[in-house]
């Protein structure tokens, strides 16, 4: 695939999906958002009650909401317009949710220092310039403020994985391939749509993590609970590999 794509192509791809993807989500999210990311995400937080809180990728808006709820004051941006139509419209008045069309890679509509926290869930991987994006989220953050962001883990999603199965269907095991390769590929996410994701390996992200002059609080590879397995069974294949990886970093 070529390289030289970049965001914008990524951009006019999910403000087509947007419908498509929103229509998966409850206000917990999608199915993985509930079971592995969401208890993780919030058990990173802690409290939010009174922070300024930026939600860096909000997608169709319920984590947005989510935290407003918590009684933060959240400011919401998405790189897709059609995202942000869809995030407004779900978002009852009583929500006070400041909801910005932006891209993560430039928020020069937002001021130096102006949140406590920057949440950032499975967008990393949607933008062409993640170093610019870390840049970005460290110049928004107040001095000791926390940025969390989720992504697919780099390790074992990459852009030649999936399932190895018997002649009779049963997954066997789960193949990675082309880890190395540093660059955007296609992934088919609905019945037609192929999203782009932008690949870097894990050393890529933390070195530029530590580069930009993040320290590196947490990582967490999500499993499901023993809640979750109760409530969704097939989610037992997921001990096998880790699909998410997620981060906590102080400025």
């Amino acid at each position: 695939m070529n390289r030289n794509i970049g965001t914008e192509e990524a951009i006019k791809r999910w403000d087509s999906f947007a419908d498509t993807y929103s229509a998966n989500h409850t206000e917990q999210g999608d199915l993985h958002k509930e079971v592995f990311l969401n208890p993780t995400l919030l058990t990173l937080m802690e409290t939010v009650r009174n922070k300024k809180v930026l939600d860096a990728g909000c997608g169709e808006g319920y984590l947005s909401r989510m935290l407003a709820r918590s009684e933060a004051t959240v400011t919401a941006v998405d790189y897709s317009s059609r995202m942000i139509e869809i995030a407004k419209g779900r978002t009852p008045n009583d929500l006070l949710i400041d909801y910005r069309q932006g891209n993560c890679e430039d928020l020069n509509s937002l001021e130096d220092k102006s949140f406590d926290l920057i949440v950032s869930n499975m967008v990393i991987q949607d933008l062409a310039d993640y170093e610019k994006a870390f840049q970005e989220m460290y110049r928004l953050l107040v001095d000791g403020g926390c940025f969390i962001f989720s992504i697919l883990h780099p390790c074992f999603v990459t852009p030649e994985s999936g399932w190895e199965k018997t002649k009779g269907g049963k997954k066997s095991h789960w193949n990675v391939d082309k880890y190395f390769y540093e660059g955007v590929y296609e992934q088919r996410l609905g019945d037609k749509e192929k999203m782009l994701f932008f690949h870097r390996t894990l050393t890529s992200y933390i070195n530029t993590l530590i580069k930009t002059g993040f320290i590196l609080e947490s990582i967490i590879e999500p499993k499901p609970s023993k809640e979750m397995l109760e409530k969704y069974p097939s989610f037992e294949e997921d001990f096998r590999c880790a699909d998410f990886i997620v981060f906590k970093l102080k400025k």
